[in-house]
């Protein structure tokens, strides 16, 4: 007997199942009635319908044709797709140790040309220095009872952010005020991290915003996420990673980002809030 889908995906599927449910229903067609235009069998569309069997590609742009909905197949296949793949377990990931993290997204990296990055919580793995992202990979590695192999994790973060110097990628940060300050590290550490943030800020392939503490907000602080291109969000949770490639979803985040892009502080006016946080150092 095949293992039980992990919850996650049982409620991706379910989700899909909802959907393609109410665009039927949409159309006034009985489940009957679409399997005659989809030229399967009747308990073929409730099995879809109750997310009993999962649908292949051709059978939700099938499902659609019949429903005169063919503009809802590019986001119904991508969530077809996320079901199986999208919500990644951190703890599976890091069963091995923590530089499988780091080196599971390097092709990803090397073939991406725009990154839009907003950030929340801690200074993106992008531009951490080797210390601070040894202090946070220790926190993460201890937090989470996963193989201590911190010291390779690192080097392989360092190597898959060589993609940073290559002028044929364009990196888009946006950070909210807090991340300066919190100190996840000793502050000769911090002090570092945040010099070399500052000297990011003069690459020409990189343009990195601050969203003050001061000031009334628009958008409001958000988890962090990260766009790849325009073709997939890659947004973090505590206990999971979820990839989102619905074209949806995609422009979703790319507003957010827009709008959060807008209310960064940018140049001279980001570069005195970085030497305020490294003031507070002392």
């Amino acid at each position: 007997m095949p293992p039980h889908p992990s919850s996650s995906v049982q409620r991706a599927r379910e989700e899909l199942a909802g959907r393609l449910r109410a665009i039927r229903r949409e159309a006034g067609l009985t489940g009957r009635e679409l399997a005659v235009r989809c030229g399967w069998s009747e308990s073929k569309s409730s099995r879809i319908e109750n997310a009993k069997t999962p649908p292949a590609d051709s059978d939700i742009r099938a499902w659609c044709r019949a429903c005169d909905a063919d503009d809802r197949v590019p986001d119904l296949v991508a969530a077809n797709r996320q079901s199986v793949s999208a919500h990644v377990q951190w703890r599976s990931l890091q069963r091995s140790g923590l530089r499988r993290v780091q080196e599971s997204t390097e092709s990803l990296y090397q073939r991406t040309r725009v990154f839009r990055v907003y950030v929340s919580d801690v200074i993106p793995g992008f531009l951490q220095t080797p210390g601070y992202a040894s202090a946070l990979l220790s926190s993460i590695a201890e937090f989470r009872g996963t193989p201590n192999d911190v010291s390779d994790a690192v080097a392989a973060r360092i190597r898959r952010n060589s993609v940073l110097n290559n002028g044929a990628h364009r990196f888009s940060f946006v950070l909210e005020e807090s991340v300066l300050r919190y100190r996840l590290c000793g502050a000769e550490t911090m002090a570092a991290q945040l010099g070399h943030l500052l000297g990011v800020m003069d690459l020409q392939n990189v343009a990195l915003g601050i969203v003050p503490f001061s000031g009334q907000r628009t958008v409001w602080p958000m988890p962090t996420f990260t766009i790849f291109d325009s073709s997939r969000v890659h947004a973090d949770t505590l206990d999971a990673a979820s990839t989102l490639t619905q074209p949806s979803q995609v422009e979703l985040y790319t507003r957010a980002f827009e709008g959060l892009s807008q209310e960064a502080v940018r140049g001279a006016a980001a570069r005195a809030l970085v030497a305020s946080a490294l003031a507070s150092l002392d």
